[in-house]
């Protein structure tokens, strides 16, 4: 797009992950104005074309500087908001986890979507509309031992998106959720060295199911749960 935008601005968090460039990367490519929010010193991590801010997206401070940020063009008003930001960590049963372990978790996972949600909401409503896009993961619909928190937290994720759908609905505002299985990302890989790669979804095969969200293609669809998978 030659550096031009087409009147659209997306919000996306998580940016620098993974998945996060894979989709920042796609949005530019579709003309997207792209703000993203990055911890101080890694906006060089982003793809080219994307707006960086630096900021905390736990912090309602920092998320309500990145809201600004996404709205600062009046010629590319606040269309999506793509909710990235997230982490795992597995460990004991739950009896023997303690509750500050299984808070992190949902400090993590549910913290910033809801936060970087609320604070986008009224943005969207403004400009007649729009779409968030939140991701979950399998998880959340199949644990397994060790991972109660990161499963509770990703659950939770797909019930907020579903409430968001219903409430908003009214407003021209959609809500859906993408839920992945095991996302080729080099962390993944360092983490699960005896696994194969192969057999999980690549970030760029994400990105495309949260753009086509984020597009007008998708204007009838609301409160989804959108399964992306890799090679059976």
């Amino acid at each position: 797009m030659n550096g031009m935008t087409d009147g659209r601005t997306a919000l996306i968090t998580g940016g620098t992950g993974g998945l996060g460039a894979a989709t920042v990367a796609a949005f530019v490519a579709e003309g997207w104005r792209v703000v993203t929010p990055v911890r101080p010193g890694s906006a060089e991590r982003l793809p080219k074309g994307a707006v960086a801010v630096d900021g905390d997206m736990t912090v309602e401070t920092d998320v309500t500087a990145a809201v600004a940020a996404a709205t600062a063009d009046p010629e590319a008003s606040l269309r999506a908001v793509v909710n990235l930001i997230g982490g795992f960590a597995s460990g004991p049963l739950v009896a023997e986890t303690p509750w500050s372990d299984f808070e992190a978790q949902l400090r993590l996972n549910l913290r910033p979507t809801y936060l970087v949600t609320a604070a986008a909401l009224p943005a969207l409503v403004e400009a007649g509309g729009g779409s968030i896009v939140c991701v979950s993961s399998r998880t959340a619909l199949a644990p397994f031992p060790g991972a109660a928190g990161y499963a509770t937290s990703k659950a939770a994720v797909i019930a907020f998106a579903n409430a968001v759908a219903v409430e908003y609905r009214k407003r021209n505002v959609r809500c859906n959720t993408v839920v992945p299985s095991v996302i080729d990302t080099d962390a993944n890989r360092a983490a699960m060295p005896d696994a194969d790669p192969a057999r999980w979804v690549r970030p760029e095969q994400i990105a495309r199911t949260i753009l086509f969200l984020a597009s007008d293609a998708s204007v009838s669809t609301s409160g989804a749960q959108i399964p992306v998978y890799g090679q059976a």
